[in-house]
């Protein structure tokens, strides 16, 4: 999602220590961006990287065949996985 091309409506307020500041500051200068612009790109970057497993995930035609693949093999008993999971646990 691109920061430039949406309407900003809403603000964010954020407390830092001067010496934070001036590192964003310095960075932002540096990427020819202004404070605001450098913390609203990291942080959209930052978010879609969080959220990129939870969201959607890339694959190529290969890889997506072999995804389908998989999700239509029959399901198969696996004897020591269902060992392990009727253990007792170190939390239990």
């Amino acid at each position: 999602m691109a920061t430039t091309t949406l309407p900003k409506t809403e603000r964010i307020d954020v407390r830092a220590s001067v010496s934070v500041k001036q590192l964003l500051q310095e960075a932002a200068l540096a990427n020819h961006k202004s404070v605001s612009e450098f913390l609203l790109e990291a942080g959209v970057n930052a978010a879609n990287q969080a959220l990129s497993g939870r969201r959607h995930f890339v694959l190529d035609e290969a890889q997506w065949e072999a995804f389908e693949r998989a999700l239509e093999r029959p399901v198969q008993t696996k004897a020591r996985l269902r060992r392990l999971v009727a253990e007792t646990g170190l939390l239990d």
